[in-house]
């Protein structure tokens, strides 16, 4: 009997130290696991982030595409308007040209007439008095 009792604190230490193996182990596979699961989520998210930075490279140069885009339309614009102010400009010149030429040709036509007039008002005087 003195023999069982020490048998079966050895059994029961057996029993306790196999528990505490398969509790170490089982924590060592969960723990393995979660390592597992968390470099998945790792490599995901860094997945993710390169997506992340390729679209917002390409928003980047798109939106560097549309500024250029909007300057040379603007820079086309710009010189068109010019064109325009230019063509008014020379239309406004030429109109003022031909009005000046006008006016001298107004003022000559009057000279000439008035000088004709008065020839011919002192003409017949002369007429008569001869």
């Amino acid at each position: 009997m003195v023999e069982a009792i020490p048998k079966r604190k050895r059994m029961l230490s057996k029993r306790i130290s196999n528990n505490r193996k398969q509790r170490i182990l089982s924590t060592i596979r969960n723990s393995e696991e979660l390592r597992k699961g968390a470099i998945e989520q790792l490599e995901r998210a860094r997945a993710r982030l390169r997506k992340v930075e390729m679209e917002a490279d390409e928003y980047r140069m798109n939106g560097y595409s549309e500024i250029e885009r909007e300057k040379v339309n603007l820079i086309n614009a710009t010189s068109d308007s010019l064109e325009r102010l230019e063509n008014y400009k020379n239309e406004i010149l030429h109109f003022e040209q031909q009005r000046a030429i006008n006016q001298v040709r107004q003022r000559v036509f009057q000279q000439a007439l008035q000088g004709a007039l008065g020839t011919l008002s002192v003409s017949p005087q002369h007429h008569h008095d001869a």
